[in-house]
């Protein structure tokens, strides 16, 4: 560590120099300057951790000096040392940050106390200096998922540690944010082999070029709350913002020949409003027209008045009688139907679409259910639904219509198929007595009374079709039956347990934990969560 003296009168350098516990205070190199221009020489070249300052000295004094000091070499710790017990130069000291106020003729005891503490604070600082610079260099040098996870809970309005307000410089709780949202959908991602972190990267890359280096008034993050979006925060020149998303639209498309389409939220007044902003961008992506075409498909605001979404559900009887004809013709007079009601204005929203896919699927499950046909449900609905627009960024309904006719002849055909197999195999409606009577002790010796057949040939031929045993195949009915009555917050778990067949509840929690892994109460509160 260093110390630098200044003082025109040398008696009062060489006191200080003799005074002071340098040693104790981790102090090895010691400078003198005569005044105030000398000084500033001296600390550009040594940076001196501590310096003692005359207030009134030739050429500059020290109210230039300390003024001088804390606008290039703020770090330092200056103590004012003067003759003149003057409130002029106390309050000047104090402006430009002194850390203490010595007057002559300096009392040695005082002044290892003020060098003492001008040490301890120096240190302190530093350790904080050091946590900021370590910081800022893993925001540079770490890979953007720490970026990505900080910002996210920013969004979020997560519990925010003080350090990360200085960790991004630009971060301030009461300012000005605007939030934007850009959706990456699965063509973009296609269009880097299905590399979604080559495709993050590149089209981040792109964006924080034109928003912190041109404008240097937001920056851009992947939203990891949320599947193929990526956020932007503004906080200042929120004139340009408008102009902003629209170079980065065109960047986009011109570069990397891909669309995707970019939402502004409201202003917020607060860091912790921003997830407000978030969602009001996404609102706007959600129910934009996807049937017009547009160049730049860029949305600033909401539509006036939003249609009110179309349900499927209304059209369930008429599904129900177009799988009994088993034809897929009634299918697609059905789904003429179903497309002339949903585009009656000649609008169609994202949300819209999203919705339809959700009830499709419900009404899918439930019949496949119906059958005994097994059905996966896709994960996620949106990033379905992004397959269906091209790299202009426009929405085919002509093609989602196609995918839906697919997939309905391929299920019929399977209809068809179990159809044909229940005409001939008993085992079915054995499967079905199950099912009718799985709340109560059905022996192996009632069925073989019932349907007139051994107990053997039951046994062995509903192994052999359903991979299972009968007693196994009821504990499946009814823990499936649980499930869906453990949704219902109201039902104790004791009731449940009676409902579907078991007088002891702890007998039938052990079964729940060991067929689903998790005990009915965690199955429940995994439930609430969604």
């Amino acid at each position: 560590m260093k110390a630098l003296i200044v003082d025109d009168e040398k008696h009062v350098r060489d006191g200080i120099k003799i005074l002071a516990d340098w040693e104790r205070n981790g102090i090895s190199e010691i400078y003198e300057a005569g005044n105030g221009e000398e000084a500033i020489q001296l600390i550009q070249s040594i940076r001196p951790e501590i310096i003692f300052s005359d207030m009134k000295m030739p050429k500059m004094d020290g109210t230039q000096l300390l003024e001088w000091i804390k606008e290039n070499q703020p770090n330092s710790k200056t103590i004012v040392v003067t003759g003149y017990d003057d409130y002029h130069y106390m309050r000047k000291a104090i402006h430009f940050g002194s850390s203490d106020y010595l007057l002559k003729p300096i009392e040695p005891e005082i002044l290892n106390q003020t060098l003492e503490k001008a040490v301890n604070e120096w240190n302190k600082e530093e350790v904080d200096r050091q946590r900021k610079e370590t910081s800022s260099q893993l925001i540079n040098e770490m890979t953007p998922v720490y970026r990505d996870r900080k910002l996210t809970q920013l969004v979020n309005s997560d519990y925010l540690q003080k350090d990360l307000f200085e960790e991004f410089g630009w971060l301030k709780q009461s300012r000005d944010y605007i939030a934007a949202l850009v959706r990456v959908n699965g063509k973009t991602i296609s269009a880097f082999q299905g590399d979604r972190d080559l495709t993050y990267f590149t089209v981040l890359n792109i964006i924080n070029e034109i928003i912190k280096k041109q404008h240097g008034c937001g920056i851009g993050f992947r939203y990891l709350s949320k599947k193929g979006e990526i956020v932007l925060i503004f906080w200042d020149k929120f004139e340009l913002v408008e102009q902003i998303l629209v170079d980065i639209y065109k960047t986009l498309k011109n570069m990397l020949d891909i669309s995707c389409p970019i939402a502004a939220g409201k202003t917020v007044k607060n860091s912790s409003k921003l997830i407000d902003s978030y969602h009001y961008a996404r609102n706007v992506l959600l129910n934009r027209n996807i049937l017009t075409e547009s160049e730049i498909r860029v949305c600033l605001s909401e539509i006036e008045t939003v249609p009110s979404l179309k349900s499927l559900i209304v059209y369930s009887s008429d599904i129900e009688m177009a799988i009994q004809t088993g034809e897929i013709g009634a299918f697609e007079e059905l789904m003429d139907r179903i497309e002339k009601d949903i585009t009656e204005k000649k609008y169609l929203s994202v949300k819209q679409v999203i919705n339809l896919e959700n009830e499709y699927m419900v009404i899918s499950n439930k019949w496949f259910k119906h059958y005994n046909i097994l059905f996966k449900t896709p994960e996620d609905i949106e990033e379905r639904i992004d397959l269906f627009f091209d790299s202009n960024g426009t929405f085919s309904l002509e093609e989602f219509k196609k995918r839906k006719k697919r997939e309905i002849t391929i299920f019929l055909k399977k209809v068809k198929k179990r159809t044909l197999q229940k005409g001939n195999n008993i085992i079915t409606d054995i499967e079905k007595y199950l099912q009718e009577n799985f709340d109560r002790d059905v022996k192996l010796q009632e069925i073989s009374d019932h349907f007139y057949i051994s107990r053997e040939y039951i046994s062995r031929k509903f192994k052999q079709e359903f991979n299972e045993n009968i007693s196994d195949y009821i504990v499946r009915i009814r823990m499936n039956k649980a499930k869906s009555l453990l949704k219902n917050s109201q039902l104790k778990i004791y009731e449940i347990a009676n409902m579907i067949g078991y007088q002891d509840d702890k007998y039938f929690r052990k079964v729940f934990k060991k067929v689903e892994g998790i005990t009915p109460n965690e199955y429940r509160a995994e439930y609430v969560k969604r």
